[in-house]
């Protein structure tokens, strides 16, 4: 079962100096900012302004601290993951469950993404290699349509078993990095 990243009004935010807020802040990827973000006290409707960097600095470091880093990088993984397989139009019932469980507001969930992309955007926000790495390495939360192998059979004609090819699973397998078991033309 998935955690559930539903905001708890009794945590308070990370008391650090600025430099170790901006080094927690560096060493976290776009979708765990995300996660972050969503964690915290951030108000659902919240809309930029231009003083608004040190509040979305202050809510990822709540965010942060409510979840612990280990949580903020799988949750991050997970939401990367059923991204790749929704824009494929590949989820499974069992993964939309999962994302819906994990992200139950899907409105906060929508705005914690905007206002990462946002603050990542916004100049001084630098990910560390290691964020950066850890953002290309999505994980699936469910059964898929590739069976965890990272291949998805396909035929261009369904009456015809000779027509049936190997897709790369986007959740699985994002680049096609490694050839399918079996293909047959």
């Amino acid at each position: 079962m998935p955690a559930t990243l539903i905001v708890s009004p009794a945590a308070s935010p990370v008391a650090l100096g600025a430099s170790a807020a901006v080094s927690v802040i560096a060493n976290l990827s776009n979708q765990e900012r995300a996660v972050a973000l969503y964690a915290s006290d951030m108000p659902t409707a919240y809309e930029t302004t231009g003083k608004s960097y040190a509040a979305v600095i202050a809510w990822i470091l709540q965010g942060v601290a409510r979840l612990g880093p280990a949580e903020v990088q799988r949750s991050a993984a997970y939401a990367y993951g059923y991204r790749l397989l929704w824009l494929a139009d590949l989820t499974t019932q069992e993964q939309d469950q999962a994302h819906q469980a994990r992200f139950p507001i899907g409105r906060r969930w929508d705005r914690a993404e905007r206002l990462a992309s946002a603050f990542t955007m916004w100049g001084d926000c630098r990910m560390t290699q290691a964020a950066k790495d850890r953002a290309g390495h999505p994980q699936v939360e469910g059964a898929c349509h590739c069976g965890g192998s990272g291949w998805i059979a396909e035929y261009l004609d369904p009456d015809d078993p000779t027509t049936r090819m190997a897709r790369n699973c986007p959740g699985h397998n994002p680049n096609g990095s490694t050839a399918p078991a079996a293909v047959t033309a």
